[in-house]
C-alpha cells in the first residue's frame, strides 16, 4: 500500500456494476470507464478492490470491460447495501479510506455509504463514477449524503489524495492512466455531473 499517501487505508468499492443494468441507467458506459481507471490506479497502487453483484442468478456477472481478478472480495447480495457480512469482515481491522463507484446512487450506493459511516469507516463517493436509471436521483442522492457526512468528490482527486506526493515511485504510473483517461474522465464529467 502506498506509504506517503494522505488517506488511511485506502480501499475501493464497485457496486453492482452488472450487464443488466447497461440499458436502464443512466450513462452506465461512463460510469464504466470511471470504475475502469479506478482499477489501474488501486493495481499500481495496491489498493484493495471489493465488488459486489445484486443477485448474480438473475442479472449477471460485473460486466467484463471492468477487471476484477485481482478484487480481494467478489460477493453475491441480495441487500441493497454492500456491508454484507463479508465485506464488514475484511474492512473490520481498522477505519478504511472507502471510494465507492456504481449504481444505483439513491439505493445500493447510498445504503452502502450510510451503513460504512455508521461503520466509522471515511466514504468518498466518486460523482464521476456513479448513477441512476432517473439522472434526476443522482444529485438528490448526492446531496443527501453530503449531508449525512460522505465526501462528494472526484475519481481523479480521490487518486490524487491517495498517493499525497509526486515524489513516490507510483506517480508517473498514475499520470499515465490520467493521461490515457483524460477524453473519458471529461465525458463522465459533464454526463455525470
Amino acid at each position: 500500500m502506498v506509504v506517503a499517501g494522505k488517506l488511511q487505508n485506502p480501499a475501493v468499492l464497485i457496486c453492482d456494476m452488472q450487464e443488466k443494468f447497461r440499458q436502464p441507467i443512466y450513462g452506465f458506459e461512463h460510469c464504466v470507464a470511471t470504475a475502469k481507471k479506478l482499477l489501474e490506479a488501486t493495481k499500481i497502487l495496491d489498493i484493495p478492490v471489493y465488488v459486489t453483484t445484486q443477485n448474480r442468478a438473475r442479472l449477471g456477472e460485473t460486466v467484463s470491460e471492468l477487471s476484477i481478478e485481482h478484487a480481494k472480495g467478489d460477493w453475491d447480495k441480495t441487500l441493497f447495501s454492500m456491508a454484507i457480512p463479508e465485506l464488514k469482515s475484511a474492512l473490520s481491522h481498522a477505519p478504511h479510506s472507502i471510494a465507492i463507484v456504481g449504481i444505483e446512487s439513491h439505493i445500493c450506493v447510498t445504503q452502502t455509504t450510510l451503513d460504512l459511516l455508521k461503520l466509522g469507516h471515511k466514504v468518498y463517493v466518486l460523482a464521476d463514477g456513479v448513477s441512476s436509471c432517473n439522472k434526476q436521483e443522482v444529485p438528490l442522492a448526492l446531496a443527501r449524503l453530503r449531508a449525512e457526512g460522505a465526501i462528494i468528490t472526484s475519481s481523479e482527486s480521490w487518486i490524487y489524495e491517495v498517493m499525497g506526493d509526486a515524489s513516490i515511485e507510483e506517480f508517473r504510473k498514475i499520470a499515465s492512466v490520467v493521461k490515457d483517461t483524460k477524453q473519458s474522465t471529461s465525458m463522465s464529467l459533464q454526463s455525470l455531473l
